[in-house]
């Protein structure tokens, strides 16, 4: 391959690469294959290389050194990656893949000539919604508005979904009932909410979707770390945490909403940051990674990243699950790991202890629960074969336990879980709750 055999286009990439991607990080590989039999998209493709960890690095190392054109092939390889990050524990070289993968998505989108159409939805998604909570609030009160009106029931009755994928049926009909304006109202996003017995001072991570469709588990969150003896302070000034700009290519925008959020959770002066969902705190915990060039956040951003504890982590070395008594009707559950919390917040045995402090639920590990279901953020919205695949792996999963309920650590995960749920016919016997929600139903004053 020359020079003269690339595009314009093709020519800078390849710049960029050999620029920007970390060559020390991709020699690193030892393309020993440790990673293979954790890849979902390695497993489910038959086992093409172009489609595990390994062989990404060795396109990504290829492009570096002018071997290969960055072209559509490559490209879409990338995108075919769930980014579950599943590769790193079992890599005996600790290759930061999730790192690698980012910069080379970003590199990507960087040169990208986008139609009119798709330009515009990503300006409005990644520019105009996600870092503005205000306007989040907006788009959920439309869906608040579409349930609760009775438009949902008559697009159904019509026959308009039909107009849509099978998936994107399914998903309409497991998703949550979405609280009012009122209910979200009720709490100011700037309270600070006081433990009867102080143990420690922690600053509550919000979220973005977390503190508007999932409102409820945002407020079991907060009446856990009290009862855990947490005083929780909530900054009115963070923001989302860049996870979905991260994974999209959108650098820029992640690294604006970093900082603002290390702004924002520094004046709080408190001792941990707690998130209650994987994704998010995956991210936050990667701000050094992302601000490590950076003179003025790159000392403070590694300050942030060494406060982040997931909320089961918080409760488990608080001894929440021995000074509480749990209980509920008995019943069989099962835990889905929250990829990024399980490969990249590293919190693993937490929520197992103090899942089986609960009196009345029996847990049943299903094979393989630290495979990804395929959620993967939006991938089951812009890779929607792929990730139905994976999703219907791990649902035969999930029945070989005969669990009643399936418990997960994050959203994605949560409504991933549900439209399994509801693609296999199970919802008269099966549900999907966060483990936050189950352990408020659990209990007991």
């Amino acid at each position: 391959m020359t020079k003269a055999t690339m595009t314009k286009r093709e020519e800078a990439i390849q710049t960029s690469f050999a620029e920007r991607m970390d060559e020390t990080e991709l020699l690193n590989c030892m393309q020993c294959g440790f990673c293979l039999p954790h890849c979902p998209t390695y497993i489910e493709t038959g086992f093409d290389e172009s489609q595990s960890p390994r062989g990404r690095i060795a396109l990504m190392k290829a492009v570096h050194d002018g071997l290969i054109s960055p072209d559509d092939d490559v490209e879409r390889s990338l995108d075919l990656c769930l980014g579950c990050r599943a590769c790193e524990p079992v890599c005996p070289a600790g290759v930061q893949y999730g790192h690698l993968l980012e910069e080379a998505r970003a590199i990507f989108n960087d040169h990208n000539e986008h139609s009119l159409p798709i330009k515009a939805m990503r300006k409005t998604v990644f520019n105009g919604l996600f870092p503005h909570q205000g306007r989040m609030e907006g788009a959920v009160n439309l869906l608040g508005l579409y349930q609760r009106s009775g438009l949902q029931n008559v697009a159904r009755k019509i026959g308009f979904m039909k107009l849509f994928p099978e998936s994107m049926q399914a998903m309409e009909r497991a998703l949550p009932i979405v609280p009012t304006r009122k209910e979200r109202k009720a709490r100011a996003r700037s309270e600070t909410f006081l433990a009867e017995e102080k143990a420690a001072t922690v600053a509550f991570f919000s979220g973005c979707l977390m503190d508007t469709m999932f409102l409820e588990t945002n407020n079991a969150t907060l009446a856990l770390l009290q009862k855990a003896g947490c005083d929780v302070v909530i900054p009115d000034n963070q923001n989302c945490c860049g996870a979905l700009h991260g994974h999209s290519g959108e650098k820029g925008g992640a690294t604006k909403l970093a900082k603002r959020n290390i702004d924002a959770f520094e004046a709080t002066g408190a001792e941990y940051i707690i998130t209650n969902a994987g994704g998010c705190g995956a991210f936050l915990m990667d701000y050094d990674h992302l601000l490590k060039d950076d003179p003025e956040y790159a000392e403070r951003a590694k300050a942030f990243t060494a406060r982040i504890k997931d909320i089961t982590q918080i409760l488990f070395e608080l001894d929440f699950h021995t000074r509480v008594r749990l209980n509920v009707e008995p019943q069989t559950i099962t835990y889905q790991d929250s990829c990024h919390l399980k490969n990249a917040m590293h919190t693993n045995d937490a929520p197992r202890t103090l899942m089986a402090a609960i009196a009345g639920a029996t847990l049943q590990e299903m094979e393989n629960a630290e495979g990804c279901c395929g959620s993967a953020g939006i991938y089951n919205i812009v890779e929607s074969e792929m990730s139905m695949r994976i999703l219907d792996t791990k649902m035969e999963k999930v029945k070989a336990t005969n669990a009643h309920t399936v418990v997960t650590a994050n959203p994605g995960c949560l409504l991933q879980m549900k439209l399994g749920i509801e693609r296999e016919g199970l919802t008269e016997n099966v549900r999907a709750v966060h483990i936050v929600d189950l352990l408020m139903e659990a209990m007991e004053e």
